[in-house]
């Protein structure tokens, strides 16, 4: 089931990530992505392969039973075929079975990072910008910490957060998941950033969909 936020599960995560920021200079970001590809060349691939593979089983039935299949009968077949499949496999959940975890893990990287730099992340005053980004298709969720305060934190408690977020995602819980990853989150800069004087908020406080 896809994963879905209200109105209200924007407004309780943007509260979040308010209140956490009161006690740090530090910058706290969310996003969601529902896939970091489109795999559409996964399903392109994986169509034509079926296609060719039904095609050559099709000759091989007709060749064994001494039936004569003309080559442009075939070829054809094959092209209305990939295309059929491919149509069908363009369903995100179907074409997910199909994407190595490997590469699934490598795409969701790159699109946190992306967006690490998409909201200007890194551009924060002390180089204190935290995104939790979670991407549903891939089961994926990182924290991307700057590096103002990723040498201040060990990796181990970023990891304790990813792995927060990982199985509130699993239970439907996302938004308990970010609020808490959040709460952990400022707790870790609040320690170490102490809240801007000025009241100065550089990125605003919200979580986005994409």
């Amino acid at each position: 089931m896809a994963l879905r936020f209200t109105p209200e599960d924007h407004t309780r995560i943007a509260g979040a990530i308010a209140a956490a920021e009161r006690e740090t200079g530090g910058e706290i970001y969310a996003v969601f992505a529902r896939a970091s590809d489109d795999y559409r060349f996964v399903a392109a691939t994986l169509a034509l392969a079926l296609s060719l593979l039904f095609g050559w089983l099709a000759a091989l039935v007709a060749a064994l039973s001494g039936l004569a299949l003309p080559a442009l009968l075939v070829e054809t077949a094959q092209l209305a075929g990939a295309a059929i499949l491919f149509l069908l496999l363009r369903s995100s959940h179907l074409t997910m079975l199909f994407v190595p975890p490997a590469l699934a893990r490598a795409r969701a990287a790159r699109m946190a990072r992306a967006q690490f730099l998409a909201h200007n992340l890194h551009r924060t005053p002390e180089r204190t910008g935290v995104l939790l980004f979670v991407s549903e298709a891939e089961r994926y969720a990182e924290v991307i910490a700057d590096e103002g305060i990723a040498a201040e934190v060990p990796q181990a408690e970023w990891d304790g957060i990813v792995a927060g977020l990982v199985e509130a995602a699993k239970g439907d819980r996302l938004v308990e998941g970010f609020e808490a990853a959040v709460h952990r989150s400022g707790a870790l800069l609040a320690a170490r950033f102490p809240p801007d004087p000025t009241g100065r908020n550089a990125i605003p406080d919200r979580l986005v969909e994409i």
